[in-house]
């Protein structure tokens, strides 16, 4: 089956040019590849949790999302699939990634196919990914794929080893995001996340009558 499908890539990075920018989009252009390989057109929302920090601070003081926020949480939620990438700081996701995460609805990510990746200094952090990354989009409901790609400093060096291990991952983990995607009905009919169930003047009893 053929259609359109839509993709959210959320990325942490924190700097400018950001490694966990950098993976994010490779992710990305693989999954989207693989996708147009077989017959899929891809439309494609980068969220770039660098720009919303302060839009995701204010949230969890007070409560209430901005325009711009609220547009990337539905954009998110609305997707047939989601690539989220955050830095390991402290064997852990970033601070801004978990903030981001916190202000979602639990059930806003129900059965949505997630590919996992992270970025660090050193390989030795790449298991942050298995035992705290992803026990927090189990949390979500979310539909993780197995493969999860770390992208540790020496994978963007040179030699031989590097240059080939980080595009096979990500191949991989595309394909694997790829097959979900594209089995995915949800961009036909998906509900919009902050609708209320019942008309407006229902909820208020009547007393705008």
């Amino acid at each position: 089956m053929t259609g359109a499908r839509t993709l959210a890539v959320v990325s942490a990075g924190l700097s400018q040019p950001s490694s966990t920018r950098l993976l994010a989009d490779r992710l990305r252009d693989a999954t989207v590849a693989q996708l147009e390989r077989d017959g899929h057109t891809v439309e494609t929302t980068s969220i770039e949790l660098r720009d919303l920090a302060q839009d995701i601070t204010n949230n969890l003081l007070t409560g209430f999302p901005s325009p711009r926020l609220s547009a990337a949480v539905e954009a998110m939620a609305g997707a047939d699939g989601v690539i989220a990438v955050t830095p390991i700081f402290s064997s852990s996701y970033s601070g801004l990634f978990k903030s981001f995460f916190d202000i979602v609805e639990p059930t806003a990510l129900t059965g949505v196919p997630v590919l996992l990746g992270a970025t660090g200094g050193s390989a030795r952090h790449s298991l942050a990914l298995e035992y705290a990354v992803r026990p927090l989009f189990a949390y979500l409901r979310a539909v993780t794929v197995p493969t999860a790609v770390f992208a540790a400093s020496e994978d963007w060096g040179s030699g031989e080893a590097h240059v080939s291990a980080l595009p096979e991952r990500i191949d991989r983990a595309a394909g694997e995001l790829r097959a979900l995607v594209a089995a995915s009905d949800r961009s036909g009919g998906r509900d919009d996340p902050f609708a209320l169930g019942r008309p407006f003047s229902e909820l208020l009893g009547g007393l705008g009558a």
